[in-house]
């Protein structure tokens, strides 16, 4: 009778260990797959605390247009470190886009919350997007307002917070933020709309391109002097400046 009992004990524990082992190849190949996803889908961004992106996928777009209508996409940007570019731009950046872009993790959650509440009111959803939310989707992703893409998009942003310190990112963002059509970066927005460098931007001229990154092209019309001039307005009046009566950087630039 032992001797039976003894042989049925093996006969489960030999039937049982395949068993073991086939689940845990499974959850194995299950991660290995994620991680492989993980990798393969969302790019490494640890270089970007000592390297320079060659390219964004902002730009790579652009010029995939431009060649389509039939000319050569030529873009101006000209790579300037954040001690050359004026401090008023800096300031009023951050104002315009992301006032709390030194304390948050990557995510402005009251924004958000603010987003969401509007989205549920039935109005058209406001924008929440932080720089570093910003500057993932220029780098590597597209204008979509896709889930999925919004999902990648906080994934980057995410590790570009683990990755970088805050000047970085300020820095990188201020070099490849679009400012015009072909025009990225502090540098070549200067030139374009001031004829300087970005070093010798004044108060008004810095709220100026702070107020048309939302959307340069469409802003930058002679028809929006009257928002941007807004927008200007509000920037200038947090940065301490003051608005003289006459000849602003809005009616400057729109010339």
């Amino acid at each position: 009778m032992r001797d039976t009992a003894r042989y049925r004990q093996s006969t489960v524990a030999g039937a049982t260990r395949p068993r073991r082992t086939g689940s845990l190849r499974r959850v194995l190949l299950a991660v290995g797959l994620f991680y492989g996803f993980y990798w393969m889908y969302f790019p490494r961004v640890a270089h970007l605390a000592v390297e320079n992106p060659r390219r964004t996928a902002f730009i790579e777009q652009y010029q995939s247009r431009e060649e389509a209508r039939g000319s050569d996409g030529r873009i101006a940007q000209v790579w300037r470190p954040l001690s050359a570019i004026s401090p008023y731009l800096k300031r009023a950046v951050i104002i315009a886009e992301d006032d709390t872009f030194f304390t948050h993790n990557g995510f402005n959650l009251t924004e958000i919350k603010r987003a969401l509440a509007t989205w549920r009111q039935g109005k058209r959803l406001r924008g929440a997007s932080t720089i570093t939310q910003q500057l993932a989707k220029n780098l590597y992703l597209s204008p979509s307002r896709n889930p999925l893409r919004k999902l990648r998009e906080s994934i980057i942003a995410w590790r570009l917070e683990g990755s970088l310190e805050k000047p970085r990112i300020l820095e990188i963002y201020l070099n490849v933020v679009e400012w015009g059509a072909g025009v990225y970066g502090a540098e070549a927005a200067s030139q374009h709309y001031f004829g300087k460098g970005a070093d010798h931007l004044t108060r008004r001229e810095a709220a100026y391109l702070a107020a048309i990154i939302p959307n340069p092209i469409y802003l930058t019309k002679k028809s929006q002097v009257r928002q941007v001039k807004n927008r200007e307005n509000k920037i200038l009046s947090r940065l301490g400046g003051r608005l003289l009566a006459g000849g602003n950087a809005t009616e400057r630039a729109s010339r």
